[in-house]
């Protein structure tokens, strides 16, 4: 339970932290924002980043070996990464239309699932 956990968590850490490093570039196609300083910009990023905070904390702390979790230092990093990487993939494709997700991504995807994989063998 504490890995499904975890790993929940993360997704929707990843899920804000996208927003916030991804989702301003989008501002100028609202009216509300359109003319917002970089510092505004900055400030609104982080507010969205507290929320990351708020759940990539406990997921870290729930899913580690040394606080009762079945994830190593390693194993949780490998993880956050592969859902980050996931959560940009969708991110990318329904808010940026104009990008696409070609076949050499598909590959280096691949990869790093061998990666997880290769973290995990014990």
């Amino acid at each position: 339970m504490k890995a499904v956990t975890t790993i929940l968590l993360l997704v929707l850490s990843n899920t804000f932290m996208t927003f916030a490093w991804y989702g301003h570039l989008k501002f100028k196609e609202m009216s509300w924002s359109q003319n917002l300083g970089l510092a505004a910009i900055i400030l609104i990023s982080w507010g969205v980043a507290l929320f990351e905070y708020m759940l990539q904390v406990p997921a870290n702390r729930i899913g580690f070996k040394n606080y009762g979790g079945p994830f190593s230092l390693v194993e949780l990093k490998v993880i956050q990464e592969v859902i980050t990487l996931a959560v940009f993939v969708v991110f990318s494709l329904l808010v940026f239309k104009n990008e696409t997700f070609r076949w050499n991504h598909a590959v280096g995807f691949m990869f790093l699932v061998l990666a997880v994989y290769f973290v995990f063998k014990k």
